[in-house]
């Protein structure tokens, strides 16, 4: 669901909504994790799982998501900052929205959206990202870019493929 790195950089799929105040909150959802309306941390895991940032820093606060629909939302960058100062965090790292360079900086620089999947469903020629974090904490996106018709390419050389090696 999510996971800090040497307590400063917090990982998640989403972001953190209108609901998610401290990691303290994703600590305490009831496991399995179940998408129930009445449970009162519902809106905890929805956002979590499924928000987005605003278009730009310039649109602060909470907002309908009318891309995803109701009741999703998308959070601005004081959202961000509130977050990070209230854990004690430098940096939020999302993924769950494709961006065509692969990464893409919000909120200054304190939130990144990271997108790993190239060319996605093979309409959006997108390039992807992987994040390297150094000892130092210091981070270095590094791109993947699609490559046409790689999956099956194989299929269409004069070798076989490679066999199986036995266990």
């Amino acid at each position: 669901l999510a996971a800090t790195i040497n307590n400063v950089i917090l990982c998640l799929h989403g972001g953190v909504g209108g609901s998610l105040n401290h990691v303290e909150q994703l600590r305490r959802l009831q496991r399995p994790l179940r998408m129930d309306p009445d449970d009162p941390h519902a809106s905890v895991l929805l956002d979590c799982l499924w928000s987005d940032p605003t278009e730009h820093d310039s649109i602060e606060g909470v907002h309908p998501n009318t891309e995803r629909g109701d009741p999703v939302v998308r959070y601005g960058p004081d959202r961000v900052r509130s977050f990070l100062r209230l854990n004690g965090l430098k940096l939020l790292v999302r993924g769950h929205e494709c961006v065509m360079d692969g990464f893409q900086r919000f909120a200054g620089g304190a939130l990144l959206t990271l997108f790993s999947a190239t060319n996605y469903c093979g309409v959006c020629e997108n390039a992807g990202a992987l994040l390297i974090i150094g000892k130092e904490l210091e981070c270095i996106p590094k791109l993947i870019y699609p490559v046409a018709e790689l999956e099956d390419a194989w299929l269409r050389s004069d070798q076989f493929r490679p066999a199986t090696p036995p266990r």
